[in-house]
């Protein structure tokens, strides 16, 4: 399977990267950095944003899924549209459970709770990109699939808390420890 990683170096994307290659896909890193992190992968470096760059680097290629870590607006997506359509049997966005209905009229979140956040720009963009690669699928069968973590962590951090050399919730799981939350201590978080 030729897969293509567009980021694929990040807080969530790491693991998934090294999964793919433990899983003998045919993995393509697209990023701008100067080496390839991860052995056994193939590294594009190039900034995705740099439409004659991209369209040079990516010429030729064809992919039974791209998967997109980094886009966070409507242009982004846009262009990722422009630049997959025809050319991958699969896109996934990366959106963020943040999209989900806030505030939530039920605590449980299933396929037909509605997205809306009114609060947060970030949420925001990422529904308008959901709402835009929606659209494309519905008219012009972008074969997309909406992927939407909530809160993230990986083997040095929790997003949300502290910094690099800090605590994780996981340690302090394992350490029989309280666990530090936002607010009053109503609200509902799912991990990933």
């Amino acid at each position: 399977m030729k897969v293509l990683f567009i980021g694929g170096t990040g807080n969530i994307s790491t693991e998934v990267s090294k999964r793919a290659i433990e899983l003998d896909m045919d993995l393509f890193l697209l990023n701008r950095g100067t080496h390839n992190p991860l052995p056994w992968s193939t590294h594009i470096q190039a900034d995705i944003s740099d439409q004659n760059q991209i369209k040079q680097k990516l010429e030729g290629h064809k992919w039974d899924v791209v998967v997109n870590w980094i886009a966070f607006t409507e242009e982004e997506v846009a262009r990722d549209i422009q630049l997959f359509q025809g050319k991958t049997k699969q896109y996934i966005f990366i959106s963020s459970a943040s999209c989900y209905e806030k505030p939530p009229k039920n605590y449980i979140i299933t396929e037909s709770t509605p997205v809306v956040n009114p609060f947060w720009k970030y949420s925001q963009d990422k529904i308008a990109c959901e709402n835009l690669l929606m659209k494309e699928y519905k008219e012009n069968n972008f074969p997309v699939t909406i992927i939407r973590p909530s809160h993230t962590y990986d083997t040095v951090i929790p997003v949300v808390y502290g910094g690099w050399q800090e605590y994780t919730i996981i340690d302090r799981m394992k350490k029989g420890q309280k666990i530090i939350i936002h607010g009053d201590g109503t609200s509902l978080w799912t991990l990933t």
